[in-house]
């Protein structure tokens, strides 16, 4: 580098420092991108910009990374560490050409390869970003523009605290070398790969152009699904044409997004400032996926749980900060009140009414406009649940959605469509209180300003948030193993509903919903939860509850449940210091030490804690459980016993394991179990360990009540074979309230009419339903006889006392009609 260029670039450091704050995508590139800072790194920039250049080194010097403005030695060669791949452009415009000095760059890195079979060059493309306007429809420019100095200068000015440094996966010469030679052919097909790259980026971070909403609007009108379900209307209800229009407009204005960008970059800052009020840090995990999946051109389908109104923000706010495109997000059209409704409406919400059946024109308008935003190219957000989950758990998921998404791939979308499962948590939920009266039999609150008012004065420091991407689900790939000939099905005017789209749907939510359980995400609190009301007294001293924690995090670490679930990496005593000190529990102290409890409302308010996470200890519970119980069993005891109740469990809590991956996942955690100490194994038995029966019986405890709700159910069929399925549902339901207020079982999930509606479907799946759905009686029996052996005796008895309760107040058979 000459005298004159250091001097140049000093001067214009100095502006650059004051005016441009940066944001690094990804935070951490040398995980992320799995750099290695022992291998040259040669930085790819898509245009010769020395202001791009200094906020490069600005931003690689705060990462830790090689400085690109300084020189790397290859094999006693001096190379720049920078490489530009198209020319700059000046206020006359640009040829966007291979800079000369560039070309010689790429063919004496390949020259040196082919010299040195060891050698291996790393390419880190990097690129710029000076704001993420989209622009509108119809604009003529082209997505990746070069800016010549006026321009630059500007962009500096307009947006430069808006500026995002964004590196990519490196690309290996090694590789080029050897599959493709290294002639100066390769040299300009390596520059031609990095242009494509770039542009893909910045339409990845920017997204597709925004439409102009009128223009939209004359679009759907136009489409022939609508125009056909118009006139049908139209003439069907006698009715002037026009009329039906101007109701098909009027429901598209209900419906339709009107997205602001500036909104978004406002709202950005708005929200950097609420998150540090409210949390401590938001978490988020395996955004590196979804950048590619993004900058690969597929069509994303974020569905996360939905634990709170929070969601809606937390999740946009999150792609915003990882250089990606906040999503069109469907939501109640409950919460199209003033204030909120606009400026949702502007930050990307589209709203949906909670039931459109038998409203053709409705859903034909509705099934319209989510094929353009899927055949535009924007990401759209939906919560597969329908709802926020009260209990903690993940709810049966709602359909509805997932189905026209399907039907709008029956269109003929040219681009994959993928749906990326989202694991959002919380150490704390607002409404997590209000839940709990609603779960007691409270009326729901309409949404309205006074309620935003309320919830604003009640902000405070919440701990920390998690927002964790699981495995994406790739829709193309899906259809072609479940239905190889759906694409038969393709009517890009008005698709048909194919008798396979129900099952495919159905089965789809189910995995869905299941990756997003396998990105779950433990913490302090959640974990603690788990401990306290696993206890009898809702109470462990500070020593039983570290001892406790630490079993459950070795549980998590040296078995992990899945490779998307992210653990803390504190110590026990730590987590339970950070979860004492968010001021939900009691802690007493006496002359031995500390005391951690939990009072009744707590109790009841902390239920919805664990329930986040109960599925990550389902079967080591489980398997401490039966240990417990027997005392003494063999390990093909313990497998055969867990098989017959998995298929519950999985169905209820949404397990990950198949049956073929479930005894290998079994013998895993009895091995930690065995580890720990928790439990002895003597060749082929296994029994309980006296010295260590405290942390056992703790860990044993979580699974207890999901077994007494299958004890109720199972007793019930056998004492009552031809139990009509609504009357099943509807008597365990109330014998397990009966049974939480004699036992103290302060879990609203427990009597929650759903999961025993789930329950008896999955007795009907595996057979001890007949067709007639009446008990099988030799399965039922042997079932109910394994449940009876889990559970306590006093739990026994009080089954048995309601069931004899109930059967005298049934009339006998020569009583009269009162």
């Amino acid at each position: 580098m000459s005298r004159w260029q250091k001097y140049s670039q000093s001067l214009l450091n100095l502006p650059l420092s004051l005016l441009v704050k940066t944001r690094t995508i990804p935070s951490d590139p040398v995980s992320e991108l799995e750099l290695d800072l022992d291998r040259p790194i040669i930085y790819t920039l898509p245009f010769s910009s020395q202001t791009d250049l200094l906020t490069l080194s600005a931003a690689a010097k705060a990462l830790g990374l090689p400085d690109p403005l300084e020189s790397v030695v290859i094999n006693g060669q001096v190379f720049p560490r920078h490489v530009f791949v198209a020319s700059s452009p000046s206020i006359f415009g640009s040829d966007g050409q291979l800079p000369a000095s560039s070309l010689t760059l790429f063919t004496d890195l390949l020259a040196a390869h082919k010299a040195d079979p060891q050698l291996d060059v790393q390419l880190l493309p990097a690129s710029v970003l000076w704001g993420r306007k989209p622009g509108t429809e119809g604009e003529q420019k082209p997505i990746l523009k070069a800016l010549n100095g006026p321009e630059k200068c500007f962009a500096v000015l307009a947006q430069g605290r808006d500026c995002m440094v964004r590196l990519s996966p490196t690309m290996s010469l090694r590789f080029m070398a050897d599959k493709h030679g290294t002639d100066n052919a390769i040299a300009n097909k390596l520059a031609r790969v990095a242009k494509i790259h770039f542009s893909r980026q910045k339409l990845a971070a920017a997204g597709p152009r925004l439409p102009q909403r009128q223009a939209l609007f004359n679009r759907l009108l136009a489409s022939k699904a609508i125009d056909k379900v118009v006139r049908e209307e139209a003439e069907s209800r006698d009715v002037p044409l026009e009329k039906v229009r101007k109701e098909a407009i009027d429901m598209m204005e209900e419906i339709a997004a009107d997205f602001s960008y500036s909104l978004v970059r406002h709202g950005d800052r708005f929200l950097s400032w609420l998150w540090n009020r409210l949390y401590k840090g938001i978490n988020v995990s395996n955004a590196q996926r979804v950048r590619q999946l993004a900058q690969d051109g597929h069509e994303i389908v974020y569905v996360p749980c939905h634990r709170s109104h929070m969601d809606y923000l937390l999740l946009s706010y999150v792609l915003y900060q990882e250089g990606m495109v906040p999503p069109h997000i469907a939501a109640g059209i409950n919460l199209n009140f003033f204030p909120a409704g606009p400026i949702f409406r502007r930050g990307g919400a589209f709203f949906i009414r909670r039931s459109f059946k038998g409203n053709r024109l409705y859903s034909t308008v509705f099934r319209e406009y989510l094929g353009e935003l899927f055949a535009k190219g924007y990401s759209v957000e939906y919560f597969s649940e329908g709802g926020r989950s009260r209990t903690g758990r993940l709810l049966a998921p709602k359909t509805g959605m997932l189905s026209m998404t399907i039907q709008a791939m029956l269109r003929g979308l040219n681009r994959p469509v993928t749906l990326v499962p989202v694991y959002i948590g919380y150490e704390h939920v607002m409404e997590v209180a209000t839940y709990a009266k609603e779960l007691r039999g409270k009326r729901k609150e309409k949404e309205s300003l006074g309620q935003v008012l309320r919830t604003l004065r009640k902000l405070r420091n919440f701990g920390q948030g998690y927002v964790n991407f699981g495995e994406p689900i790739p829709l193309n790939q899906y259809l072609n193993e479940q239905v190889p000939e759906w694409r038969q099905h393709i009517d890009p005017i008005e698709p048909a509903r194919p008798q396979w789209l129900n099952p495919v749907v159905n089965s789809l939510a189910d995995k869905m919903m299941t990756h997003i359980n396998d990105a779950a995400a433990t913490n302090g609190l959640t974990l603690c939860a788990l401990a306290l009301l696993a206890s009898r007294q809702r109470a462990l001293s500070r020593e039983e509850l570290e001892q406790q924690i630490d079993c459950y995090l070795q549980l998590l670490r040296n078995t992990p449940y899945s490779s998307d679930c992210t653990q803390p990496s504190d110590t026990a005593a730590e987590l339970v210091e950070h979860a004492i000190s968010m001021d939900k529990f009691m802690v007493e102290r006496d002359s031995l030490g500390d005391i951690v409890s939990l009072d009744r409302q707590q109790s009841l308010l902390m239920t919805y804690y664990r329930n986040n996470i109960i599925h990550l200890f389902a079967l080591p519970s489980l398997i401490a459980h039966i240990v417990v119980s027997h005392q003494r069993l063999s390990r093909a005891e313990m497998h055969r016993q867990i098989s017959l109740l998995y298929p519950f469990l999985k169905a209820e809590l949404y397990l990950r394991f198949d049956w073929a991956d479930l005894p290998e996942a079994i013998d895993a955690w009895i091995d930690e179990l065995i580890r720990q100490r928790l439990i002895l194994s003597d060749g082929n038995e296994l029994s309980l360990n006296s010295v260590r029966i405290g942390p056992l019986q703790l860990l044993g405890n979580t699974i207890t009540e999901t077994l007494q709700r299958y004890a109720i159910a199972l007793t019930l069929l056998r004492s009552e074979p031809q139990l009509m399925k609504s009357d099943l549902e509807q008597q365990s339901q109330m014998m397990a309230q009966r049974l939480s207020r004699l036992h103290g079982i302060n879990a609203p999930e427990f009597f929650d009419k759903g999961v025993f509606s789930a329950m008896v479907k999955t007795l009907r799946q595996e057979g001890y339903l007949n067709e007639d759905n009446h008990a099988v009686s030799r399965p039922v029996a042997s079932l109910a006889d394994l449940l009876a052996d889990l559970v306590s005796p006093e739990v026994k008895l009080t089954i048995q006392a309601v069931m004899n309760r109930e059967e005298k107040k049934e009339p006998g058979p020569d009583s009269a009609d009162g």
